[in-house]
């Protein structure tokens, strides 16, 4: 019976990512085109600090402008500035429920592939417990029928040693009649 592989090293040809493989078409969220991974880095973009912080201040920088009077295209209640995070919020919305609802199908892909290693680690451990069982038992009737030879070998030593000595009397009867 064919052991199961053990090891990488045992094994060298073994595809370790062959469970994920069939869902690699998920790992970019929008695509592998150049749009798709422009928006993609543009909706990664949205929730870092840098974003965040260069937001702030172009808003400060926007408020502050208009309210000191150094221009006058969107004064109070900035109306352009509202305009502007309407726009931004129509856009940034559908790219992160779309890189959302692409993150759970890679999530749901990948963990049904870690379910198929599972179940294939499993199965190859129940494969090596037969195998062992099996051993163990081959063991098992090899020490039952060594403790028999043995037992056959003492039971031959021992008739040998009585023939041994009865021969040995006879011997000794013949030799001590004239």
């Amino acid at each position: 019976m064919k052991s199961p592989p053990s090891d990488s090293a045992d094994f060298p040809d073994v595809d370790h990512l062959r469970f994920h493989r069939p869902h690699a078409h998920l790992t970019t969220t929008f695509g592998n085109d150049w749009f798709a991974l422009k928006a993609e880095a543009f909706a990664r973009f949205f929730g870092t600090p840098l974003f965040l912080g260069a937001q702030t201040t172009i808003v400060a920088i926007w408020i502050g402008v208009n309210v000191l009077g150094l221009t006058k295209f969107d004064v109070y209640p900035f109306i352009l500035l509202n305009l502007a995070f309407s726009l931004q919020a129509a856009y940034a919305a559908p790219l992160i429920l779309l890189a959302q609802t692409r993150q759970a199908a890679r999530d749901s892909a990948h963990a049904t592939a870690d379910a198929q290693h599972r179940e294939a680690i499993a199965a190859a451990n129940e494969q090596r417990q037969a195998i062992a069982a099996q051993n163990s038992a081959q063991m098992l009737e090899l020490l039952k029928q060594n403790t028999q030879l043995t037992e056959l070998t003492k039971q031959m030593s021992e008739r040998i040693e009585m023939l041994t000595v009865e021969i040995h009397q006879r011997f000794e009867q013949k030799g001590a009649k004239p």
